[in-house]
């Protein structure tokens, strides 16, 4: 079998090259109801280049006391915190952000959905959404 066969298979290796930092990241596609197939989000989605890496990113929610954890485990898979804007709330709840690159279609995406929801779960906390990010118009090329 010829290695990109199996890279995409697993939805990991050669998508490194994409820099999670890079400032030029836009939201290509998303999906924040539990009940919507992720073929269906990405179908919706606009800007995605299905081939090209991206950073997909699981937006949870934890108790603070679970957020070490939570990365930790998430670490195994290769996700990391994202920086986020937080701000003064009411909800005990923190969210978190974990993000790691990959190349995204629905079958994946559905896998690690369904990874991130029980993770939080098991955590006393909940996943709210994901997103993908790609490189806007201008820096497509890749740096």
């Amino acid at each position: 079998m010829a290695p990109g066969f199996l890279r995409r298979l697993f939805g990991r290796g050669g998508a490194a090259t994409l820099d999670p930092a890079r400032a030029d990241l836009v939201v290509v596609a998303q999906g924040f109801d539990d009940a919507e197939a992720s073929s269906a989000a990405l179908a919706r989605a606009t800007g995605l280049r299905p081939d090209a890496p991206a950073v997909l990113r699981h937006h949870l929610r934890v108790p603070p006391d679970q957020v070490a954890r939570v990365c930790e485990l998430a670490a195994q898979d290769e996700y990391a915190p994202a920086p986020h804007p937080s701000g003064p709330g009411t909800d005990p709840l923190e969210t978190l952000i974990l993000q790691r690159v990959q190349v995204v279609d629905a079958l994946h995406l559905s896998q690690e959905r369904s990874r991130m929801a029980g993770l939080a779960q098991r955590h006393d906390g909940s996943a709210d959404g994901w997103d993908v990010l790609q490189p806007g118009p201008e820096g497509a090329g890749g740096r």
